[in-house]
């Protein structure tokens, strides 16, 4: 892949691209260092300031428990982006895969993968998402897994879309006439050249991951309490009490969640804008 020098000069005078890359900058090195960075044990319960408002000695109060929700913001961070970038890792893999096989070979193994293809974008991902936690548990893990798992349909398409188109060029052509390997040429010839649009849907694949791990956890099925998330402390305003009167237990983990999601939306437009496929002829 190649860089246009030219577009990312112009987008780095870009406001949205220059608040994206500060935020999550700094919402990333918080959340890595946040062990050295904050001494307050993030589980400590202390019911006699239990719903305290935001003050000096708590910056955004703390939750019914008496616990500090900045420090669990944090901590809650470092939750949410694991989950996000580990559920993607596991979709863009598995995509990759069934997309270029199908898309390679053709035929009846293309029918088959398109088929187990059209069947999972029918399936409803909440519905589906709740139904294998509540069998396998709801865990940080079993999350990863599940958003992963369910997450790998639009990638598949783009990616088996992208190799019908090279693999009748010429430099395939010749990889085949050499004698070289399917399988070789597909990682080493037809994957190297479609790596700008991978790293674009993965780049936009981990926000959707975060807002689908805010959403299981929200409901309870997905990051389980004590340990927070996002989502988790977001389910707070479930309550109405605490909706109505403690906006300080909710509203950080949903500003966090939405200018996450926002930023790495606009990082996926500044890299679709700037990298190009660099495909041989």
């Amino acid at each position: 892949m190649k860089i246009n020098n030219k577009k990312f000069k112009l987008l780095l005078k870009n406001k949205r691209v220059v608040f994206a890359v500060i935020f999550l900058t700094v919402v990333v090195l918080i959340s890595v260092f946040a062990p050295l960075l904050i001494t307050v044990d993030r589980d400590q319960i202390n019911t006699a300031i239990s719903n305290t408002p935001p003050s000096l000695e708590h910056l955004l109060g703390t939750d019914d428990l008496g616990r500090d929700i900045f420090v669990r913001l944090i901590y809650g961070g470092r939750i949410s982006l694991a989950v996000g970038m580990g559920a993607t890792f596991i979709s863009v893999t598995i995509g990759v895969i069934l997309g270029a096989t199908a898309g390679y070979f053709g035929g009846a193994i293309d029918m088959v993968i398109m088929v187990l293809l059209d069947i999972f974008m029918c399936l409803p991902f909440f519905i589906i998402a709740i139904i294998l936690a509540s069998l396998i548990g709801p865990s940080i893990w079993n999350s990863v897994i599940i958003i992963g798992f369910l997450g790998w349909t639009t990638i598949a398409r783009i990616v088996r879309g992208e190799v019908l188109a090279l693999k009748e060029r010429q430099f395939i052509e010749a990889a085949r006439c050499i004698g070289m390997d399917s399988i070789d040429i597909i990682f080493k010839h037809i994957i190297p050249n479609i790596i700008s649009s991978i790293i674009v849907y993965a780049t936009l694949g981990i926000a959707g991951a975060i807002l689908a791990e805010a959403g299981l956890s929200y409901l309870g099925m997905g990051v389980k309490q004590p340990i927070p998330s996002w989502g988790n402390m977001l389910s707070t305003a479930r309550n109405m009490r605490s909706l109505m009167l403690y906006w300080w237990e909710w509203a950080p983990p949903g500003v966090m969640v939405f200018l996450t999601i926002l930023s790495i939306n606009f990082m996926g437009d500044v890299l679709r804008n700037v990298i190009k496929p660099n495909a041989k002829e």
